[in-house]
């Protein structure tokens, strides 16, 4: 098994939030965001003299309540209730003040049991399904792009005499399937060879380097080339033209349905409708894969409420993290969670990381 994960620092995105808080302040804001996680509801400052690590009295923590409020970090649900941390509150707690275990021997053993003997194409859905049931929030894995999965071979099927299904088969296994429209007639022995020649440029190549690769033997070698190598040189690039391939892989909402923010049924439809649809949160995900390029260690990424581009979303926190190597076409895919902003940080922030290096060690062995 590999190392843990180093401790990753989440990536805020929206305004980077520029508080510096004194000691008391943020004693005061941990023991109020921890209160507010546990309840799910205000916290009093009746609650919070409970709560302190070191004695203060009613009348300092209602001042520094007053203090953090002025700050825009807390907020009163109405006048006589007690606080509750903004987004911004909770930016504050995530960055600076939370701290960030491993997840520990027993959890990391169970997950990787869980994963053993999945194939590559199930391992997505697999994956979300683990997120949604160790979180119980709504885990999700957006899938790796064909454009970056590595090819073992390609092979051609007529399936008419002007249509053709190209089967490219990953080295993980996942297959993709594309048919190719208005193909001219072609005698069977040039169709096998033209099978044969683009089998032999498909190997170990991706999509983006197979369409790359053809490119530049067509205008190196055009002037020279036969008939039959024009016509692969053809057909390759047709298939391999970037398709919008992403999926979202949500394998079970039911999680979702214990927290008490979305016992609303019209809210918890809301939410699941935004998230079938919703290709501005895809959008997101997709910008937090691609921000991974070229870094060393796997990068965390924070989104709460309005960032998620969604009003069913608007009381909702996501916590996301890339898969796979980082390179320069940036990572393979994003997996994560969605819940409300209560969710438990310090619980979800790890176990998201530790599925990300168990999702690449997985693609990528």
């Amino acid at each position: 098994m590999a190392g843990p994960l180093p401790r990753p620092k989440p990536k805020i995105h929206g305004p980077v939030p520029e508080t510096a808080l004194t000691e008391r302040q943020a004693m005061v804001l941990r023991a109020l965001v921890a209160a507010y996680i546990g309840q799910a509801g205000p916290v009093s400052s009746q609650k919070l003299v409970l709560l302190m690590p070191v004695s203060l009295s009613s009348a300092s923590i209602r001042n520094t309540l007053a203090e953090l409020h002025e700050a825009g970090l807390i907020d009163k649900a109405h006048a006589s209730a007690g606080r509750v941390p903004t987004p911004l509150g909770l930016r504050v707690f995530v960055d600076d003040l939370l701290e960030l275990g491993e997840l520990g021997p027993h959890h990391q053993r169970l997950l990787d049991r869980a994963l053993e003997g999945v194939d590559a194409a199930a391992t997505p859905r697999q994956t979300s399904h683990l997120l949604s049931e160790h979180s119980r929030q709504l885990g999700f894995v957006v899938a790796p792009s064909v454009e970056h999965q590595r090819l073992r071979t390609l092979h051609l099927i007529p399936v008419s005499t002007e249509r053709v299904l190209v089967v490219l088969v990953a080295e993980n296994g996942a297959v993709i399937e594309r048919i190719i429209e208005e193909v001219e007639p072609t005698p069977r022995r040039q169709f096998e060879r033209i099978a044969a020649l683009l089998a032999e440029r498909v190997m170990g190549r991706t999509l983006t380097g197979l369409r790359r690769h053809l490119e530049s033997e067509r205008d190196r070698l055009e002037g020279e080339a036969d008939e039959v190598l024009k016509r692969a040189w053809a057909l390759g690039l047709n298939a391999c033209q970037p398709r919008d391939a992403e999926d979202l892989v949500i394998a079970t909402r039911l999680a979702l349905l214990d927290q008490p923010e979305f016992a609303d049924p019209e809210r918890i439809r809301g939410l699941f409708a935004a998230l079938e649809t919703n290709r501005q949160l895809l959008d997101l995900l997709r910008q937090i894969a691609q921000a991974d390029s070229g870094e060393t260690r796997v990068g965390l990424a924070m989104s709460i409420g309005a960032e998620l581009g969604e009003p069913s979303l608007r009381d909702c926190a996501l916590v996301a993290v890339p898969y796979g190597t980082a390179g320069e076409r940036g990572s393979l895919g994003v997996l994560g969670v969605i819940g409300p902003q209560r969710m438990d940080y310090g619980r979800v922030i790890p176990l998201v990381s530790y599925c990300s290096e168990l999702v690449t060690r997985k693609l990528l062995a």
